[in-house]
């Protein structure tokens, strides 16, 4: 079978003169023998569960699955995590009313000492409620760590 300069590809290993899955352009036909797929490894791709599988026996033994860290991420880094969070929404609410405040109480109408009250009255209530906000959030998350380590559910129950 040569193939060369015919348009229709290189002589492959794979090739079967002998076979009738040629079509009328000498093409080969694929063939999609599924019978080495495991059906029990693709079922949860397709949203069949393990138990549904292993009713209709296709489960014949148990997938390997990583294991599922259940402690999640560290106090510190959901402390930092709400702090930064926190602070940037009190910095956000403080300086929108800071702006409010800034136009309302400006004792002139030239831009530059309004532009000047605008930003003393951003910063003043921006920075204390961002930081009132982010101390709030690194208590609230450091408590949430200790009760979380000491388990004080089981004393008190769920709430």
């Amino acid at each position: 079978n040569n193939n060369l300069g015919s348009g229709r590809g290189g002589a492959s290993p794979y090739d079967d003169d002998t076979s009738s899955t040629t079509t009328s352009a000498g093409s080969p036909i694929p063939d999609f023998n599924a019978s080495n797929i495991q059906l029990s490894t693709v079922a949860p791709a397709f949203g069949i569960s393990s138990s549904a599988a292993a009713a209709s026996g296709l489960q014949t033994r148990q997938p390997d699955y990583l294991d599922y860290d259940q402690k999640g991420r560290g106090i510190f880094s959901i402390m930092c995590t709400n702090s930064g969070i926190s602070y940037l929404v009190g910095v956000t609410i403080g300086g929108l009313y800071g702006l409010k405040e800034g136009l309302a109480r400006t004792p002139s109408s030239r831009w530059k000492v309004k532009l000047n009250s605008v930003l003393n009255h951003c910063g003043r209530h921006g920075s204390g409620l961002g930081n009132m906000m982010g101390a709030s959030a690194i208590m609230y998350s450091l408590y949430e760590g200790v009760a979380d380590s000491f388990e004080l559910d089981a004393y008190t129950g769920p709430i």
